[in-house]
């Protein structure tokens, strides 16, 4: 629970940032915002130095602001895109100064004319004459640093999106192979007994339903509860041990505080399966699987044993695959959740077989 509460703060952040980026990079928001703040900005500075009346600054930065807008879209809807993006870069640049120097005087002469009555206006048209022309180019300039700025937050955002939905997909093609080979082997098992009438069969039943029950509803969570996960790492044992013949030694142990901690669900799942898999085959006469647990506040070290015959996993099978989605699998899935926060250890001797997993949550 309160890893969960943990999270929430980055995931409402994150959620709030992706919002406003969705917001920002829609045309009709940004752009006429921009502009409204732009216009009164400009409005208020020159208001604000007494030079000229509220009506005449206001006639005055709409004539810029109209100037600047034509200028601005020239910019974005042909510049950008047809020199710019092809990296044309000095082509660029040289048209970016030619619009500057087209539409400045064209600027300024309709402001002479409509303003004759304001004097001081003319005279600081003429005496500023490169300043109204930098200041063409400035905003033209900016308009493509607000470019780059929005293509790379839209990029980001899909790129973002994407990795999301590739890592879910590959999350979810993991699993399907884990579950499917679970149930093929307890169902043969299954199969086997009540062919026997063996009176195993209804146990079976129980804990299959059980973890079934795990499986299908408490699984689609990208984290679920340590406790639920040791839960059905027992029933698996349990059932394992109903159908394994006598002789087979067969431990969980699990210490540490237990408490809520998170974890990914059928994380550990896949190295039991691997262990009764080529573990207690009939091969082997004293066969064992021998796992423990320990839990701390923000990690998890799962450690597995078991025995190892003289005969290969592929003899035992009969040279046919084996199935589970082995270890290649079991690294990706470990990247795709637990990326540069797990460490996994394979030890092996001509007897035994053990992996260390460490978890940081």
């Amino acid at each position: 629970m309160s890893t969960l509460l943990r999270d929430k703060p980055s995931q409402e952040i994150s959620g709030f940032l992706d919002r406003l980026g969705h917001t920002l990079t829609r045309q009709p928001y940004y752009h006429a915002g921009g502009w409204l703040a732009f216009f009164v900005l400009l409005v208020a500075m020159q208001w604000r130095t007494g030079e000229f009346s509220f009506g005449i600054s206001l006639a005055n930065e709409l004539i810029n602001v109209a100037f600047y807008i034509v200028v601005v879209y020239i910019n974005l809807l042909y510049l950008f895109p047809a020199y710019l993006k092809k990296g044309q870069y000095w082509t660029y640049l040289l048209l970016l100064l030619a619009i500057s120097f087209v539409f400045t005087p064209l600027k300024l002469v309709l402001k002479y004319v409509l303003f004759t009555k304001a004097g001081g206006l003319q005279e600081d048209i003429l005496n500023n004459l490169y300043a109204y022309f930098f200041s063409t180019f400035l905003v033209a300039g900016l308009s493509t640093v607000g470019k780059i700025m929005v293509d790379w937050i839209v990029l980001n955002r899909k790129k973002v999106k994407t990795e999301n939905e590739t890592m879910q997909s590959e999350l979810r093609f993991l699993k399907s192979q884990i579950n499917p080979h679970f149930l093929f082997n307890t169902l043969n098992s299954l199969y086997a007994l009540t062919l026997k009438k063996d009176d195993k069969a209804p146990d079976i039943v129980i804990k299959l339903s059980e973890m079934m029950r795990y499986m299908l509803y408490e699984c689609n969570e990208p984290r679920v509860p340590l406790r639920k996960e040791i839960n059905y790492l027992r029933n698996y044992l349990d059932l394992e041990r109903l159908r394994q013949r006598k002789g087979i030694d067969i431990q969980l142990e699990v210490s540490g505080a237990v408490t809520d901690q998170m974890v990914a669900p059928l994380m550990f799942i896949p190295f039991l399966e691997n262990s009764f898999k080529h573990g207690v085959n009939a091969a082997i006469n004293d066969g064992f699987v021998k796992a423990s647990l320990h839990a701390e506040d923000r990690s998890v070290r799962f450690i597995i044993e078991n025995s190892k015959g003289s005969i290969m996993p592929s003899q035992v099978h009969g040279n046919r695959p084996s199935g589970g989605i082995g270890l290649v699998n079991v690294r990706r899935r470990l990247d795709l959740l637990y990326p540069n926060a797990y460490e996994l250890e394979i030890k092996e001797s001509p007897a035994t077989y053990a992996v260390h997993l460490s978890l940081k949550l």
